[in-house]
């Protein structure tokens, strides 16, 4: 992913947060030193035709820096991800496990990062796949399965989701430890706070993952404007910077 080399600190840990608006987003951009992506949710808009004027205003204000995103891990929006992706080839995609295959051909884009949503299990080693908008029971199967399975549809992480912060450390680590050995990239998302960034990434570094991308959403949004908070930016960046220095390339 060569295109967002220079969007990881030490080439290891790049955050994913959301922004209220362009100033806002800016501002996250630059107090991070570009070592982020910033969410954009197709849930968020009505068409992709509205979607991508956006984008474009997004895409040259921050060089590209943009996480397309489904919105709450909304499996009906797997769609206009793929269908925005066919116009515009953002630096990062948040997919549904079923349809990266498909996501993959659509932007048919080498350089963009598609992530491969999968969900805990409440066993560690195993997780859930059917993630898509179809599968109402779950495909639990062993990380590695679900690690070679996306990488024969063409992801390259996995995003664990929902994680509830600490409620799923041991579960968390053995996905953490199968990436590690698999050359995979993880993406931890979920309850993800100031307080619990630096352990959250911390497990995924000591585990020995290439790259890891932490989705710090809800609760460093201040719930009156809307607007990510800055000094919460900067507080997990903080952590980006002491971890990325420990544990960087």
């Amino acid at each position: 992913m060569d295109e967002m080399a220079h969007n990881f600190y030490n080439g290891r840990i790049c955050l994913n947060v959301l922004s209220a608006d362009i100033t806002n987003a800016k501002e996250i951009y630059e107090a991070t030193d570009g070592h982020v992506l910033i969410g954009l949710l197709s849930s968020n808009y009505n068409s992709v035709h509205e979607a991508l004027e956006d984008i474009k205003v997004y895409d040259k204000e921050l060089d590209g820096a943009i996480s397309l995103g489904l919105g709450g891990g909304n499996p009906e929006q797997w769609k206009m991800v793929a269908d925005i992706s066919r116009e515009y080839q953002p630096r990062h995609i948040n997919q549904v496990f079923p349809k990266v295959g498909y996501t993959r051909a659509t932007v048919n884009h080498s350089q963009t990062m598609i992530n491969s949503l999968v969900k805990p299990t409440g066993r560690p080693g195993f997780v859930d796949i059917a993630t898509g908008p179809t599968n109402k029971d779950p495909i639990i199967v062993e990380v590695e399965a679900a690690i070679q399975l996306s990488k024969e549809m063409g992801g390259n992480s996995l995003k664990f989701f929902p994680m509830g912060g600490t409620s799923r450390l041991e579960e968390y680590e053995a996905v953490a430890e199968a990436c590690a050995r698999e050359g995979f990239y993880l993406e931890p998302t979920g309850g993800i706070d100031v307080q619990n960034s630096s352990q959250i990434m911390e497990i995924a570094l000591r585990a020995g993952v290439k790259k890891v991308i932490p989705h710090v959403y809800s609760s460093i949004i201040d719930a009156s404007t809307g607007r990510t908070k800055l000094e919460d930016v900067q507080s997990i960046y903080h952590f980006v910077k002491q971890l990325g220095d420990q544990y960087g390339e």
